[in-house]
């Protein structure tokens, strides 16, 4: 008869093995499994077809790529997203916590280099990470193209302008945004690494709605749109990694 101990080994056994199994990576890409060390470490995931990654099948304009993470499927639940481009030279996209009112959902242009695997990875409250997967054709030349916005003249005094605004939806309204900035990544000859790295969100009063992080991987002029439950004035709080500030309201 098993003692105390031993039933315990047994159930952690157990629980192990009744983990949800991850399933079979419906990109089959090379790169999988360095990424998931590299981001999750260590932790349970499963490929989930409820997160959901938009893009489109080819990228006509490999500076200026549309996407969509949509992982409201776990309202309530989401802790954190993460994106990146797999065969991308600088691949991560965006680290993205919505924490109060802000639905998991975003959409945001990103630039690539080449056709590539996209991943979202949606962290639960639960520990598991739930990843959303597609994948998209390019020319290329998207993340070594030089900016359009240096070749405006007078470019350095639109910097962090920002232009948007709410528009309502079934229970909640959708907010975009664009805002002025190179977002130099530091792969074009001459020009070094100067680009929006943090935002936040904040409601009128000042509270947190939802932090992000950015990366080069994000396009010039980048555009963000999120879902908020609610009504009131939104405010964007954005910082590049040359120590510039800047902040707009929505509403």
């Amino acid at each position: 008869m098993l003692g105390r101990g031993a039933w315990f080994a047994v159930l952690l056994c157990l629980a192990d093995v009744t983990q949800a199994d991850p399933g079979k990576d419906p990109v089959t890409s090379v790169m999988w499994a360095y990424y998931q060390q590299k981001f999750l470490k260590d932790q349970p995931f499963v490929f989930d077809e409820k997160v959901v990654l938009r893009a489109p099948p080819f990228a006509e304009d490999a500076r200026q790529v549309p996407i969509e993470i949509d992982a409201r499927a776990y309202k309530g639940e989401v802790v954190r997203i993460l994106a990146w481009a797999e065969l991308n030279p600088l691949p991560q996209i965006v680290d993205f916590q919505p924490i109060d009112r802000v639905l998991p959902w975003l959409s945001i242009r990103i630039r690539i280099e080449q056709a590539t695997p996209l991943r979202a990875a949606v962290l639960t409250r639960d520990g598991v990470w739930h990843i959303g997967s597609t994948s998209i054709e390019a020319a290329g030349g998207g993340c070594t193209a030089p900016s359009v916005v240096r070749t405006q003249p007078g470019w350095e005094e639109h910097i962090g302008e920002v232009l948007g605004g709410r528009y309502p939806k079934a229970g909640f309204s959708r907010l975009r945004v664009q805002i002025a900035h190179p977002m130099d990544n530091g792969m074009v000859s001459g020009i070094p690494e100067f680009y929006l790295n943090q935002a936040q969100l904040k409601d009128a009063n000042g509270k947190l709605l939802a932090n992000l992080e950015l990366f080069p991987a994000v396009s010039e002029n980048p555009t963000l749109g999120f879902d908020i439950e609610g009504d009131g004035e939104t405010q964007l709080s954005l910082r590049d990694i040359g120590g510039n500030q800047f902040s707009a309201a929505v509403k």
